[in-house]
């Protein structure tokens, strides 16, 4: 049976969890080879201040109930039963899962690692006239990592040279060589990931 302080750092760990869900998905999505599940955590999104407003009350609780004085009574029941708190219980353990906890909530900051770089092109010759540049309208962004998974969608866009996304936004700035690629192509490759292209317009070169 689990005692208050373990059932409020499991709740605190699993809201800490579930304020970056959204931005984890796309990173697993990516590592496991199905980028069509990357926006399916996207609806957490509106929620991520409230969870982690829990996370960090429930942590400041645990580390009170830890670091507060103890009564005289409290000591002289430590002494009687001679029991050892377990390791669960310990401060060492409560100080892991607070820097994981930590962890999770900042993901978004960080969760660019994971992508690769883009690889770098050879030099290929292009007329001035194929060069096209569109602007994608995209639902379902919530930050930094579901940017930079459409990125590595476009990336492997035959002649997409370059390519602006911002969640912010919700939207994705494409250049590319009509004579490789065409805007369809370019939809295909968003859509592809769970995201969705809801417009699309041509810009003047």
């Amino acid at each position: 049976m689990k005692t208050e302080s373990q059932k409020g750092w499991v709740l605190g760990v699993t809201a800490a969890i579930a304020a970056s869900l959204c931005c984890i998905t796309p990173v697993l999505a990516l590592l496991g080879g199905v980028s069509g599940i990357a926006s399916s955590f996207s609806w957490i999104e509106p929620y991520r201040p409230y969870l982690i407003g829990a996370t960090v009350l429930v942590f400041g609780f645990a580390w009170y109930q830890k670091l507060k004085p103890r009564k005289k009574e409290e000591i002289n029941c430590e002494c009687e039963t001679d029991e050892k708190p377990s390791f669960w219980q310990s401060k060492t353990f409560l100080g892991i899962i607070t820097v994981f906890a930590a962890l999770m909530i900042s993901f978004p900051h960080y969760a660019h690692i994971f992508y690769p770089k883009s690889p770098v092109a050879n030099v290929v010759i292009i007329e001035k006239n194929n060069i096209q540049q569109v602007e994608l309208k995209i639902s379902g962004m919530t930050c930094q990592s579901c940017s930079d998974h459409v990125n590595h969608a476009l990336d492997g866009v035959p002649g997409v040279l370059e390519h602006i996304t911002s969640y912010e936004q919700g939207t994705s700035l494409v250049k590319f060589d009509a004579s490789r690629a065409a805007p369809e192509k370019l939809v295909e490759a968003v859509n592809a990931t769970g995201y969705k292209v809801i417009d699309t317009k041509k810009l003047e070169k």
